[in-house]
């Protein structure tokens, strides 16, 4: 059985005992799980149901050691910005922040 869920204006296939990184949320300090409740579709065993945007009911539970542990950083990104006979030229780098979890169980 799989889902898509949508989470920070992205969409993910998500089956049960798969890691994904999100984008980084506001979580509390004790928190060792994470409700992801805007399910947009659940199949693979036989009956499909889809959602209108989303399933009613419906969620993926996930878990990760610590919130301090699951942040992860992403892949490095340059942007550059080039002006043509200006002499002008910029570099700079970013490493965005996600949050690495499991997917432990899809309810709905």
């Amino acid at each position: 059985m799989y889902a898509i869920i949508e989470q920070g204006s992205k969409q993910y296939k998500v089956a049960q005992g798969d890691q994904i990184e999100i984008e980084l949320t506001d979580l509390a300090p004790e928190a060792k799980t994470i409700e992801l409740d805007k399910v947009l579709f659940i199949g693979g065993d036989g009956n499909n149901r889809i959602g209108k945007p989303y399933l009613e009911g419906a969620k993926v539970i996930g878990s990760f050691p610590s919130p301090a542990a699951a942040v992860v950083k992403g892949k490095k990104l340059y942007v550059t910005t080039f002006r043509t006979r200006k002499s002008s030229q910029r570099r700079i780098g970013h490493r965005q922040k996600h949050l690495l979890i499991t997917i432990d169980k899809i309810e709905g």
